[in-house]
């Protein structure tokens, strides 16, 4: 199971806004309470939103920098990296074949993906990708 505070729900929601029609991104600090190995549960500590290094409505790049500040951060504070968010600005909130690809170098973490399709009913959910395999993880907006 993947928790995510309704605070840092909304400030997903509402960077994915911002950069709509472009894709967002977005680095989510927390705890992996399988020890780091991946599979959860996982709860967010700290939501890091990112700029992608080159903006686009059909994927995301983690701007460098961004990413080796966040993860210094996690570091420091001895932090699991627990989720990494993106948008769909028009298609559903599941993985598609370029984000499994993006994925192969971060097994442990949750994949969360916001579809912006309906722009009134934005639909957040969370995967994990590991060796090529889409599973979906049961997500909780804790109130």
């Amino acid at each position: 199971m993947f928790t995510l505070d309704q605070d840092s729900y909304d400030l997903l929601v509402a960077h994915a806004g911002e950069q709509w029609p472009n894709e967002a991104c977005a680095l989510l600090a927390g705890r992996d309470h399988a020890g780091g190995n991946g599979g959860g549960p996982w709860t967010v500590t700290k939501v890091y939103l990112v700029p992608s290094a080159d903006p686009s409505p059909t994927f995301y790049l983690i701007d460098a920098k961004a990413q080796l500040a966040a993860m210094t951060e996690m570091d420091d504070n001895d932090w699991d990296l627990v989720g990494i968010f993106h948008s769909h600005t028009f298609t559903e909130a599941y993985p598609s074949q370029t984000d499994v690809k993006l994925a192969e170098p971060y097994p442990d973490p949750a994949y969360l993906i916001l579809s912006l399709a309906d722009r009134d009913a934005p639909q957040l959910r969370a995967f994990t990708v590991r060796d090529g395999q889409v599973d979906e993880v049961e997500l909780e907006i804790a109130r």
